[in-house]
């Protein structure tokens, strides 16, 4: 019973209308494709894409904005006396009725 509680990656793409629900699998299977090592986890509450514990990246729909997010790191980051280093993120809309930009996600 507990299980059935918890959202699950599968349950939330399968909540998204098309076609944002296939463009969103699609990223997915692109990202993971990319490295054997990427982890596919939900955290968030949507999906998130970690690499050797580091933060990689993020798929998020608000709406009807789909977002590939990028991540970079503060452990990557150099350590500056007295700054605290933050998490940066920066991020790019995908139209889910046009061709993926797989350059853009992959460069």
């Amino acid at each position: 019973m507990f299980d059935t509680m918890i959202p699950t990656l599968e349950a939330y793409y399968a909540s998204k209308p098309e076609p944002y629900q296939s463009c969103l699998l699609a990223l997915k299977d692109i990202i993971l494709r990319t490295n054997a090592g990427i982890c596919h986890e939900r955290k968030f509450q949507i999906p998130f894409f970690t690499y050797k514990g580091k933060k990689l990246g993020y798929l998020w729909l608000n709406g009807k904005k789909l977002m590939v997010g990028f991540c970079w790191d503060k452990s990557l980051q150099e350590v500056i006396p007295n700054v605290k280093p933050k998490d940066k993120y920066e991020s790019i809309r995908i139209d889910p009725n046009a061709d993926i930009p797989i350059d853009i996600i992959l460069g």
